[in-house]
């Protein structure tokens, strides 16, 4: 064997030893580090927005779905609205998530409770009708309501919203 060999020989034996010894005193290391707390003075991030504490009183203006259709974000003059089992939110403030051709643009100008309960963007699932959802799509569809409700102005209700209004809250 030539001593080229022998050093092959020897790095290809060497190799996973080295790759094991470097994996234990890592795990060493990062045993040994003390946790670190948060710094109470720095802002925790969140891709979730905060809830507001400046939202207007709720109103109770009527609109019909085909009314709502014309607060899809498609006019700049107008809002945008996003309607939620029949509670009618203003989401003009999040244009970059509910305009035209953003990640969430599918519900404005709609009530898509059913698509928010499923968790789906898919835009036959966007309608008003949840009645087939089971119990755990409902408890997500009343999160979503809980969420908007504190993050965007209720500007009125559907009138025409196949669901019972008085199941709304």
């Amino acid at each position: 064997m030539t001593l080229l060999g022998l050093i092959k020989y020897a790095f290809v034996l060497l190799l996973p030893a080295l790759y094991l010894a470097h994996r234990y005193y890592s795990a060493e290391r990062t045993r040994a580090l003390p946790p670190v707390a948060p710094d109470p003075e720095k802002p925790v991030k969140t891709i979730m927005q905060a809830p507001r504490d400046d939202l207007a009183p709720p109103k109770d203006d009527p609109f019909t779905l085909e009314q709502l259709r014309e607060f899809d974000g498609s006019d700049p003059s107008k809002p945008i609205y996003v309607s939620i089992k029949g509670t009618v939110f203003d989401v003009s403030h999040k244009a970059d998530v509910y305009g035209p051709g953003k990640s969430y643009s599918i519900f404005a100008g709609k009530d898509g409770s059913k698509g928010l309960g499923m968790s789906s963007l898919k835009p036959e699932d966007a309608i008003p009708d949840y009645s087939g959802l089971n119990e755990k799509d409902r408890k997500v569809l009343d999160d979503w309501h809980s969420f908007f409700s504190k993050r965007y102005n209720i500007v009125g209700r559907v009138t025409d919203h196949p669901q019972p209004l008085s199941s709304n809250l």
